[in-house]
């Protein structure tokens, strides 16, 4: 970064670039997005992202050996390098534990098109989520889970939203994802065979009763209504957590991980 340029102020051109990125409308139009943190930028830059510019300040970076700044430097296609002041960096970072980098990124495609599949594939299939917290906690189950994808469906909130992005710890770029409307997910899920489950609480089957070992699309609802009468209708089978307490649901995320990692429970055994 020798010779990088120094930015001491947040009335920077880049600066206040940057910050109208926190709207949708502005990374749509200027396709870019912001990601903060070392490891999220380094994931983003292992999956193929284009990294276009690298916002540092060295009072605070820190390194690890898991996710080397290194890598960024040594691209032929090298992101454009500033040095920020803690200033600078503070009024840009939303967290309070930090590792010192701010970088922009171009978003990827998300289509059926780019879909790679296993012969028995495990897919989580979100519909209309609308908090960021949620959808970032979902991927990094489905990244844990070593899903085969993630679609998301009637999208109600950005995937690069800095919070999903946050939330996600950078497995936002780790997951194969897919953004579509529910019928283009049924379609090709019934095209290819792969049997649908649906979170439905007025079912009487649980979700353990089920054969996840085959070809399986888990499909889970917003967060206050469950899923629209599309998904139940296009079902082969209807699931449900069993509830012992007064409350009759869960928390969306909490319940795609309890249902996914039955389903890796199964296919480890």
């Amino acid at each position: 970064m020798k010779g990088a340029e120094k930015i001491t102020s947040i009335q920077n051109p880049k600066i206040k670039l940057l910050k109208k990125l926190e709207k949708a409308s502005e990374r749509r139009e200027q396709n870019l997005f912001v990601i903060e943190g070392l490891r999220e930028t380094v994931l983003a830059h292992r999956a193929g992202y284009e990294i276009v510019s690298v916002f540092v300040n060295e009072e605070i970076l820190k390194q690890d050996g898991d996710y080397d700044f290194s890598e960024l430097e040594q691209e032929k296609l090298k992101p454009d390098f500033f040095h920020i002041s803690k200033e600078v960096y503070d009024s840009l970072a939303y967290r309070e534990t930090t590792e010192g980098i701010i970088a922009t990124a171009r978003p990827q495609a998300h289509g059926l098109d780019e879909l790679k599949l296993s012969d028995t594939p495990l897919i989580l299939i979100i519909e209309a989520v609308e908090k960021p917290g949620n959808l970032g906690a979902m991927l990094r189950t489905c990244d844990a889970a070593a899903v085969d994808a993630v679609f998301i469906c009637d999208a109600k909130t950005d995937i690069y939203n800095s919070n999903v992005i946050r939330s996600s710890v950078g497995t936002v770029f780790t997951n194969p994802i897919v953004i579509c409307d529910s019928q283009q997910a049924i379609d090709f899920l019934k095209s290819k065979g792969i049997t649908i489950f649906a979170a439905e609480l007025s079912t009487s089957k649980f979700y353990y009763q089920q054969n996840f070992k085959k070809a399986s699309a888990i499909v889970v609802g917003t967060e206050a209504h469950g899923l629209s009468q599309t998904w139940i209708n296009s079902a082969d089978e209807k699931i449900k957590i069993p509830m012992l307490g007064q409350i009759d649901s869960l928390n969306v995320s909490v319940s795609a991980a309890v249902l996914l990692f039955e389903a890796v429970r199964q296919r480890s055994v």
